[in-house]
């Protein structure tokens, strides 16, 4: 449970209003970058932050605007807890998986909110453990030294491997004990430590021909962790001349298409010596992972080849270090730096966010869709282009790098189309040009905007005097143009205008379907003619309605026999 905290006196408080506002304004640029960094191999589930609070929002404010988690394609390595704002590992992750020897291993995600829409930039760091000892490629290192060489010769010996980065990779090589040799641990230019013997006693091959010793490889984690390789020393006749190659430093392009087995260079050496001493032999020296797994070299012809197909969108260069030994344990290095070309060899990808399929109609600028388009490719190769079909009331919206929102163009009408279908299309500006489309249905729902029309203003209807009560006199009828209830018909009688006319006595109508009954049975010399007004109304809400006019006849029956109304008599009584 936590303890609440004690209250800061009045100028704290107001120092802090201040440092929230701005925060807020900061948050409201979309260009914001939030930071966090994780040690990997957590398990799934484990907190990183509060997300709420990082970016100042109340409790319920995340779920509110439904905040979510985007990444590039479809990998998702967090997850947000709308309610609690918590951001948590959706799974365990591996950084010399996901990053390889890139250190910092930075993972790249956006905060979605919507309500108004917002896009906040991201960064996760994972942070390195020590999981991985230091190995060395080859459990023997076989060195051959002439017994001629001097005291201070140094002599380099190949490295260890460790995935891990930073102290936790390897620090440190130690030699054991012995009276010949003594050991630096030395850095090259990218930042690896390399060991390198270095003699301290002339060594005589007629006393002791071969030495062993044991190279152990340390890191800087807590705990250390260590790996070890045997030091075959053979000591060798004297033999004066090393391997030298025609170049130091070799330069070339490999597309990353290129097919396995294909040739990248062949270099070549020298030696002046002859017999065994003047025999030469290729390998790689000191090279890591990265590059034993690309690349072979053969010890004779020294042709290298592809071993693996390259990615440019994985490592664009490599830089590769070739020794060439003589059979008297003389050598010679030199350097390749390889680059890789980029090939139009991905299609974009298209990543939906948010889709709202369903929309109603009368409604401009509303937001159909939310996605992400990324292409791996560099160059005009990774430049993308977004379209949608010509003639549709919809357009693209660039909002931040990449994120597009697809929003209405102007307020749908359900009446005229019900329904569109739309093509997302994604184009690079590589050669041949590759596109990615994505398909998406939009209904229009209804909005009760049409009120009911009668097919006529007036109607007029005829009935002999006479008649059954409840005789069906004829019918009005009117129709909807929108749909479900909104179009759903009820008929009803106005008040007539006469407030002597007994209409509810005379006439009654179907609510329904707008047949009209007489009541009962009507007199042509009481009533000849009568007038009175429907209404036709829908089910929406609110409910349309309109008006229209019916006249009733009364058709004279031959029902009343002639009298005399006075008789006057002439003449004489």
């Amino acid at each position: 449970m936590e303890t609440p905290l004690p209250k800061a006196p009045q100028k704290r408080q107001v120092t802090a209003i201040i440092i929230v506002l701005i925060l807020l304004i900061l948050w409201e640029v979309d260009g914001m970058t939030i930071k966090y960094s994780v040690l990997e191999e957590r398990e799934s589930g484990s907190y990183v932050a509060n997300l709420a609070k990082d970016l100042g929002l109340g409790l319920g404010e995340l779920e509110a605007r439904d905040a979510r988690i985007l990444s590039k394609g479809n990998q998702q390595y967090l997850q947000l807890e709308q309610k609690s704002g918590n951001l948590i590992l959706k799974e365990k992750l591996d950084r010399e998986e996901l990053c390889s020897d890139t250190d910092p291993c930075i993972l790249h995600f956006q905060v979605l909110l919507k309500s108004p829409v917002h896009f906040i930039q991201g960064e996760l760091q994972l942070l390195d453990v020590n999981d991985h000892a230091p190995e060395f490629l080859e459990n023997e290192i076989l060195l051959k030294i002439s017994e001629s060489s001097h005291p201070g010769t140094a002599f380099p010996l190949k490295i260890a491997q460790d995935l891990d980065v930073g102290s936790n990779t390897v620090q440190n090589y130690t030699i054991s004990t012995n009276s010949h040799f003594h050991l630096f641990t030395l850095n090259h230019s990218d930042g690896r430590r390399y060991p390198e013997l270095v003699l301290d006693k002339a060594l005589d091959r007629e006393e002791q021909s071969e030495l062993r010793l044991t190279l152990t490889a340390l890191d800087g984690g807590s705990p250390r962790r260590t790996g070890t390789s045997q030091v075959l020393i053979v000591v060798l006749d004297i033999n004066d001349n090393a391997p030298e190659f025609a170049q130091l430093l070799y330069e070339v392009q490999v597309p990353e298409n290129s097919p396995v087995g294909s040739l990248v260079i062949t270099v070549f050496a020298t030696d002046l010596d002859a017999g065994t001493y003047g025999e030469l032999s290729y390998s790689f020296f000191q090279s890591s992972n990265q590059v034993i797994q690309a690349f072979e070299i053969n010890a004779v012809t020294g042709e290298i080849r592809l071993k693996k197909t390259l990615d440019f969108e994985e490592i664009r260069s490599y830089r590769l270090e070739i020794e060439a030994s003589d059979g008297g344990g003389l050598s010679g290095k030199c350097t390749i730096a390889i680059e890789v070309m980029d090939v139009n060899d991905n299609a974009p990808e298209l990543t939906m966010s948010v889709l709202i399929s369903d929309i109603p109609e009368n409604t401009p600028d509303t937001v159909v869709a939310i996605f992400g388009i990324s292409d791996p490719d560099s160059g005009e190769n990774g430049k993308m282009m977004c379209t949608i079909q010509d003639h549709l009331p919809f357009f693209l919206k660039l909002t931040v790098e990449n994120f597009y929102t697809l929003v209405t163009e102007r307020a749908l009408d359900r009446e005229s189309q019900a329904e569109y279908n739309i093509t997302i299309t994604v184009t690079d500006f590589g050669t041949p040009r590759l596109k990615t489309q994505h398909n998406i249905t939009v209904t229009v729902s209804d909005v009760n905007d049409n009120a009911p029309a009668f097919s006529q203003t007036t109607y007029t209807l005829r009935v002999r005097e006479n008649n059954s009560p409840a005789l069906h006199i004829g019918s009005v009828s009117a129709t909807d143009r929108d749909s479900g209830a909104n179009a759903q018909v009820t008929y009803s009688l106005l008040p007539p205008a006469d407030p002597q006319l007994p209409l509810a006595s005379l006439v009654s109508i179907n609510a329904d379907n707008g047949q009209l009954f007489a009541l009962r049975s009507l007199d042509y010399e009481a009533l000849q003619a009568f007038e009175f007004g429907v209404r036709a109304a829908d089910r929406g809400s609110p409910a349309l309605s309109s008006q229209a006019r019916v006249r009733v006849l009364v058709l004279d029956d031959n029902d009343n026999a002639p009298f005399v109304l006075h008789v006057t008599l002439r003449g004489d009584i």
